[in-house]
């Protein structure tokens, strides 16, 4: 009898699968397939970690495999046990980690979970935002001093300000640009919008391409959030000249991945005052080395890869998961399915 399985068993508390979600998933599931669940733990951070001995043991026979990314021992135990593997999800966003040559090469469909994480990750981006524009940096720093300081905010040239009518750049406009730009919106800002290819349904925000259109959304933004795939061609888009083509007001944001920018370039553009501030969730390295200057710059917000967190996680992924199996049944087109090739 063939099977889906269901390996969502993360180490962390608030990310492992609930007791709820695996019965709704098990009751929506076709009675033609065995729901077999995986309870080994595993790390879902990033894109998913290492196959536990119990996740090898359970895929042969599978169809439909759930879990955090497909690392490569898992997929090569499903093909030599018969190649009956059709359709794989994964519980995270980025899914790198199970592009390897057999994945793409093979004609399993893969999907991501795409815009689940997208509203606390945009509410931690306009936190980030309102951090800097409201001189919550001085504050944090004068009361570890234990100094009641109103010098940063009483300066003629004071960098405290209200976010209304200042310009958001977004590097990448997918769910979590678009749950960035609705925000901004509401605030009274600006919102530009560098993608690859413009989303005719967009209202309100101006959508840029090539080029020319990157360098105007880094020239004007006073912050420019990074929120795109980790792809061949994204890598290091933000190098040290587009660095230098920011505002020296301008603040910078990644919640996409640590290797999007250089962040040798960055951290030098901040200790040399030419940017105002940088909120940053992902590194190039993770957890981020205690020698990293990055943690002494006062001018940087550092949040552990956390933006994600949410206890209204699951709900939205097991609804995305139920829509995903009546349309497999049924032969239709699953909702976020990843282009192999592109590589989300």
């Amino acid at each position: 009898m063939p099977s889906l399985v269901v390996n969502l068993r993360d180490e962390r508390p608030i990310w492992t699968v609930p007791d709820w979600a695996i019965d709704e998933i098990r009751s929506a599931a076709p009675d033609r397939l065995e729901v077999v669940v995986v309870d080994s733990p595993v790390d879902g951070l990033g894109d998913g970690g290492a196959a536990a001995p119990e996740a090898i043991a359970a895929i042969p026979g599978a169809e439909i495999y759930l879990g955090f990314g497909l690392p490569e021992p898992l997929f090569r135990a499903a093909a030599q046990s018969g190649g009956s593997l059709r359709w794989v999800h994964s519980a995270t966003t980025g899914i790198g980690g199970s592009l390897y040559p057999a994945m793409r090469a093979s004609p399993v469909i893969l999907t991501n979970s795409a815009g689940t994480h997208a509203e606390p990750m945009a509410d931690t981006i306009v936190g980030m935002m309102h951090y800097f524009a409201r001189g919550l940096d001085f504050a944090v720093r004068a009361q570890q001093a234990r100094q009641w300081d109103r010098s940063p905010f009483d300066a003629a040239d004071s960098p405290v300000h209200e976010v209304a009518g200042r310009t958001v750049g977004l590097l990448g406009y997918g769910g979590i640009g678009k749950a960035v730009a609705e925000r901004a919106m509401a605030l009274g800002m600006k919102v530009l919008a560098y993608r690859r290819r413009p989303d005719p349904k967009a209202t309100g925000v101006q959508q840029l391409s090539g080029s020319g259109g990157l360098q105007r959304v880094l020239g004007e933004s006073d912050y420019l959030v990074v929120s795109l795939p980790l792809t061949p061609e994204t890598k290091g888009l933000l190098h040290r000249e587009r660095i230098a083509l920011l505002r020296k007001e301008a603040v910078v944001i990644n919640v996409g991945r640590g290797e999007l920018l250089d962040e040798t370039a960055l951290t030098e553009a901040l200790a040399a005052g030419h940017l105002r501030g940088a909120g940053l969730d992902v590194f190039a390295e993770e957890p981020l080395p205690p020698d990293s200057p990055l943690w002494r710059l006062p001018n940087v917000l550092i949040t552990p890869h956390v933006s994600p967190t949410t206890h209204r996680f699951w709900r939205r992924e097991v609804d995305l998961i139920l829509e995903n199996l009546e349309r497999y049944e049924a032969g239709e087109t699953l909702l976020n399915t990843v282009d192999k090739t592109a590589g989300y």
